[in-house]
């Protein structure tokens, strides 16, 4: 694994925990020789990713739309930034630069990125590892609504196990490191045979 990209929020949150976790991982990856790929950003979480990585002495690769270079958010000390046209570019850029993909706290955006990356590579697109790395428990309701997705039957329950959920970020790079993807399909297969 060279590469992992994290998504999280362009805020800091309300806990200073949330700040705390983002550097952590900015910094065992950089210490892990692991490149880090984010939004490009200089605020909120992800410019803490991106600093603690940083000043480990790690790589870290920014991608940015051109709409948010303009606000004055890019963050111009990383290693590299790329700047696209659209947030749909930046996605596939990410894709493209990454061999895995960590959530931490974020909003909309963050989902939005952690999701499609998901979709992909429940539709055969990509094979690489998606882990949410919790804080304080900020995914639990989001995990419980995925057991929900299995069971009402809009999920494979072998693709809910095909991500990672915990706290802990040493034992969620062990798991992204050693990850071999789920062979189950998207389609399930009919429980019940159509009445007539």
């Amino acid at each position: 694994m060279r590469s992992v990209a994290v998504y999280c929020g362009s805020n800091p949150g309300s806990r200073p925990v949330y700040t705390e976790t983002a550097a952590r991982v900015g910094r065992m990856l950089a210490e892990a020789g692991i490149a880090v790929v984010f939004g490009g950003g200089k605020v909120g979480l992800m410019g803490t990713v991106a600093d603690a990585a940083l000043a480990a002495g790690g790589e870290v690769i920014g991608v940015i739309p051109e709409q948010l270079v303009q606000l004055e958010v890019a963050h111009a000390g990383v290693t590299r930034l790329e700047v696209v046209s659209t947030m749909h570019e930046r996605k596939r850029r990410m894709f493209d630069l990454s061999d895995g993909f960590i959530a931490l706290p974020g909003g909309f955006g963050t989902l939005d990125e952690m999701f499609e990356m998901l979709t992909w590579r429940q539709l055969g697109i990509g094979d690489k590892p998606c882990a949410f790395l919790d804080v304080q428990g900020f995914f639990e309701p989001l995990v419980a609504m995925m057991d929900r997705m299995v069971g009402e039957r809009f999920l494979h329950a072998d693709q809910r196990r095909d991500l990672w959920h915990g706290d802990d970020p040493e034992s969620m790079l062990r798991w992204m490191r050693d990850y071999t993807p789920a062979e189950a399909s998207k389609w399930l297969a009919e429980k019940h045979a159509a009445t007539r």
